[in-house]
């Protein structure tokens, strides 16, 4: 692709960067913030930079949050003896919006991969084994993706939390997540929620 302005090529450079955006789709969207007046503009790389700066991550289940323990953690109303263990915010979005889960979550920030050199000391592991010896937790729901990441995941943590007296389930793996949660859709993600499984019936 060639560009009449390096600083054209630089913006586009960067915006391809993103997941998901190619070469033309990152062109068309600084050609689009070109257009744009310079208080929109501002607006736009305001909201950047305050996210970047002001974002926090829950002290509890580190899910992404705008104050030190997030809404969900917060409220009353929900119940904190089921925790529900997903690889990251784009899950815990997909499942709140399924209207059928009421428990707290647990973010990894990822998954077990060796190949990607993510290790289990990488991810959230500890504190949520903490969580069980502290609270009067009654069930963990290991709701990753069904991926052989996902797969290895689930059974390492299972080999860490068998022997707490707590319930381990899964979510019905009857479905086609295509390795992501987030692809589900809302009424197929909720009954897997609804009919989850104890981990136990899937170890040989």
């Amino acid at each position: 692709m060639n560009f009449s302005s390096r600083l054209l090529e630089q913006a586009v450079d960067e915006f391809g960067r993103l997941p998901g955006v190619g070469k033309k789709t990152a062109l068309r969207l600084v050609l689009h913030l070109l257009k744009q007046s310079d208080g929109e503009v501002a607006r736009f790389t305001g909201a950047i930079n305050q996210l970047k700066e002001q974002i926090k991550y829950c002290k509890t289940c580190f899910n992404i949050s705008d104050n030190q323990e997030c809404e969900i953690c917060a409220s009353l109303k929900r119940d904190h003896q089921t925790i529900c263990v997903v690889e990251d915010t784009r899950d815990v979005m997909a499942i709140e919006n399924t209207n059928q889960y009421q428990g707290v979550y647990h973010v990894l920030g990822g998954l077990i991969s060796p190949m990607d050199g993510v290790g289990p000391s990488d991810l959230k592991i500890e504190p949520l084994i903490e969580r069980i010896k502290q609270f009067e937790v009654k069930e963990v729901i290991l709701a990753l993706s069904a991926t052989m990441e996902g797969d290895t995941t689930i059974f390492y943590l299972y080999r860490k939390l068998k022997d707490f007296n707590i319930q381990i389930s899964t979510i019905a793996r009857g479905i086609a997540f295509g390795g992501e949660l987030e692809y589900v859709d809302e009424i197929t993600l909720g009954r897997s929620i609804a009919t989850r499984v104890p981990y136990e019936r899937n170890v040989g």
